[in-house]
């Protein structure tokens, strides 16, 4: 891509629909594309680990403020402890929910993560996660998407701006484009990961 900053991919938007009067609308095209991407990728690039502490008789700890999805989630220590996610609906009818231990199962609510048992110590849990990358903008000129798949940004801001245009014809152009780049990322990140290594399952917990 021809666009390595924030300036840049405003540029390209405007030069791909052609238009030079669309200065105040291309940062909310970006910034719809943003989001519509934080919803539906998950690539390793998008990955981060982090350490949470559980509060003796508290059941909850904060959820990370650019949390996205769980990957991993285990009470740290020897040995090494795997939490199991629990639905909201199931967790509240777990009959060890209101018991006091080492936690066990989790389930999410809202900006919380909630534990069963309750912590009856303070434990640390290490946390493998997807991230939402900051938002791009005029101090936060580059970020994940941008360096990774500009195409697939580029294409979600066009298919943004064309309703805005009232130009319905042009989003199935721009949603065919968007599609086939998120195909070949997702095979690319997958090939990234596993080649070369033979898939198997295994019980990391012993």
């Amino acid at each position: 891509m021809s666009f390595a900053t924030y300036s840049d991919l405003q540029t390209s938007i405007a030069g791909y629909l052609a238009r030079s009067d669309l200065t105040s609308q291309i940062p909310d095209f970006i910034r719809l594309a943003e989001t519509r991407l934080r919803r539906d990728l998950r690539i390793r690039q998008m990955l981060s680990t982090t350490t949470l502490t559980c509060t003796s008789g508290t059941a909850t700890v904060n959820i990370p403020s650019d949390f996205l999805e769980v990957k991993d989630f285990v009470v740290t220590g020897n040995p090494v402890m795997p939490l199991n996610y629990e639905s909201p609906s199931l967790f509240s009818r777990n009959s060890r929910s209101m018991d006091a231990g080492k936690p066990l199962n989790y389930t999410v609510l809202a900006t919380t993560f909630k534990l069963a048992p309750i912590p009856d110590s303070n434990y640390t849990l290490s946390l493998v996660y997807s991230i939402a990358p900051p938002f791009l903008s005029e101090s936060n000129t580059s970020n994940t998407f941008l360096t990774v798949c500009p195409d697939l940004l580029l294409y979600a801001s066009l298919i943004e701006a064309e309703p805005y245009l009232m130009n319905d014809a042009r989003i199935n152009t721009w949603g065919t484009m968007f599609d086939r780049a998120m195909s070949s990322l997702i095979s690319s990140d997958e090939r990234g990961q596993y080649s070369g290594v033979p898939l198997a399952m295994q019980n990391t917990y012993i």
